[in-house]
């Protein structure tokens, strides 16, 4: 499977689509906002350029991208009014995969800015914005050319499946019953337990439903079902701090570990109600994120029926535990 070719986000506004379905990811940016306005502080302690490159690696689409960005530039501009500052110039980056509705983004640039000049006042920007699409394990932008890079919800997506998955049967992901050698290539393509269930629940569930659909009915081949693996890795708090090490470009200014339910509404629903409207949330939420990979391996004709069965399960799991993600939050300045 070619991931750069097929993994991203169901665009547009549908029901079904990234922009409807994703409140989860922006619950996360929100819990990040200190964090970012620290980095901003940190990036404005000893200049305050005249023009600011601003990065979003794996911006998807939807209300989210430019969300993060405006909680950026406002914090931004907190800084250069406290300093007396003019406005910087704004260069906003936004990249993703080819595949990216990045047309979505660019039909919702104009209310963006009108909404951003009403909320910022008079000496606001300008903000010029240009979508990059392509990997960002490739090279992406010039030499020296960004002053901030910032990304959310994106850097657990490898370049590709890893090699040597053949014995991981039964299973689209590292699960505690993935043989060794299934393990070893996951950390190869990039935690202390890379397999635990904080790491990888979420999907482990999601092989229970398309498993049952190959068990069951034999509606999905089970040769078919054992050649999907989905290209992601968790890294633990340690191996991230290992790993910037190793690289050496880097300081690390903060590392930080947070949880999040898994259904993004838990707090507004009554307690009656919570399980089986958090299946159906949850599974609309991985159905957005997911379906795209899902279709191309195994075709359109299944996807209704897997996250139907999906959100079954994952209600069942949730009235029985706690289902929480968890996430790591790092924030790096660069040497020299």
């Amino acid at each position: 499977m070619e991931v750069c070719q097929v993994l991203h986000m169901n665009g547009g506004r549908g029901e079904q689509s990234y922009a409807q379905n994703s409140s989860l990811q922006r619950k996360v940016i929100s819990m990040t906002k200190p964090i970012i306005k620290e980095a901003i502080n940190n990036l404005h302690r000893n200049t305050f350029p005249a023009s600011l490159a601003i990065a979003d690696l794996g911006c998807s689409s939807g209300p989210n991208t430019l969300y993060a960005v405006s909680e950026l530039v406002k914090a931004v501009d907190e800084v250069r009014r406290k300093l007396g500052h003019q406005s910087p110039e704004y260069q906003v980056l936004l990249n993703d995969l080819p595949g990216n509705d990045f047309n979505a983004i660019f039909k919702s640039l104009a209310g963006f800015q009108e909404d951003m000049r009403k909320q910022m006042g008079d000496g606001f920007g300008p903000c010029f914005f240009a979508g990059v699409p392509g990997s960002f394990y490739g090279r992406l932008f010039r030499r020296k050319s960004l002053h901030f890079v910032y990304s959310s919800y994106s850097l657990m997506w490898l370049s590709q499946v890893p090699e040597g998955l053949e014995d991981n049967k039964g299973s689209i992901c590292m699960v505690g019953t993935s043989p060794p050698s299934v393990v070893k290539a996951y950390y190869r393509q990039k935690s202390e337990d890379p397999s635990s269930k904080e790491c990888c629940y979420i999907w482990e569930l999601l092989s229970v439903a398309l498993n049952e659909m190959v068990v069951e009915q034999g509606i999905i081949e089970e040769d078919k079902f054992d050649s999907f693996n989905i290209p992601v890795y968790t890294p633990s708090p340690l191996e991230v701090e290992s790993e910037v090490g190793k690289e050496g470009s880097f300081t690390i200014d903060l590392l930080d570990v947070s949880q999040v339910n898994w259904d993004a509404y838990d707090e507004e629903v009554h307690q009656s109600e919570a399980f089986k409207d958090g299946g159906y949330n949850v599974a609309k939420c991985m159905r957005a994120v997911a379906e795209p990979l899902l279709v191309s391996h195994f075709g359109e004709a299944i996807i209704d029926e897997v996250f139907s069965r999906y959100g079954e399960i994952v209600a069942n799991r949730m009235s029985e535990e706690k289902t929480e993600f968890v996430n790591v939050t790092v924030s790096m300045t660069r040497k020299g």
